[in-house]
């Protein structure tokens, strides 16, 4: 099993949180709790589709809130492909201070305030234009900042493709 740091549309309440959620085709995934970066990381919503993104630039930005997962081999696959990784994304490491965790397997990621390590999903594949934009703390599609999220499936049935 792995721990995966999660920061966007994944996350619980975001428009595809569902791919995490168990009885998927998927994989297995295990929510162990929230955290937030150790480093500071430009967090965007970025692009014609309106994506959340992790700028791969450790001190800049902030330091992002999201939530730990522990998945299974298959989940990873999944998530390496959902994430276009290696190309768009690349799964990188990150330190996170651990704000709370639920349910049984929570305990195994430590205690609120601990260090832990997991991996998520960054790029270094962005636009100059990216960094003079707004950087967010923590992503949420519903939030009032006029960037509407356009899903995998919409893209496909609008002719955007992927």
């Amino acid at each position: 099993m792995t721990h995966i740091f999660v920061y966007g549309t994944l996350k619980k309440g975001q428009p595809n949180h569902f791919r995490m959620l168990p009885d998927q085709a998927n994989g297995k995934a295990e929510f162990c709790g929230y955290a937030r970066t150790i480093e500071r990381y430009p967090l965007v919503i970025a692009g014609k589709y309106n994506i959340p993104a992790l700028l791969n630039r450790p001190g800049e930005g902030e330091r992002v809130q999201g939530e730990v997962y522990k998945v299974d081999n298959a989940m990873l696959t999944f998530l390496d492909a959902f994430e276009g990784c290696p190309t768009m994304y690349q799964r990188t490491k990150v330190q996170l201070e651990l704000e709370d965790r639920e349910g049984k397997g929570g305990g195994t990621i430590g205690r609120v305030g601990s260090i832990m390590e997991a991996f998520t999903y960054s790029t270094n594949s962005y636009q100059p234009a990216w960094l003079k934009q707004t950087f967010f703390e923590s992503y949420d599609a519903y939030e009032d900042h006029c960037l509407t999220y356009i899903s995998k499936e919409d893209r496909t049935s609008t002719g955007f493709g992927f």
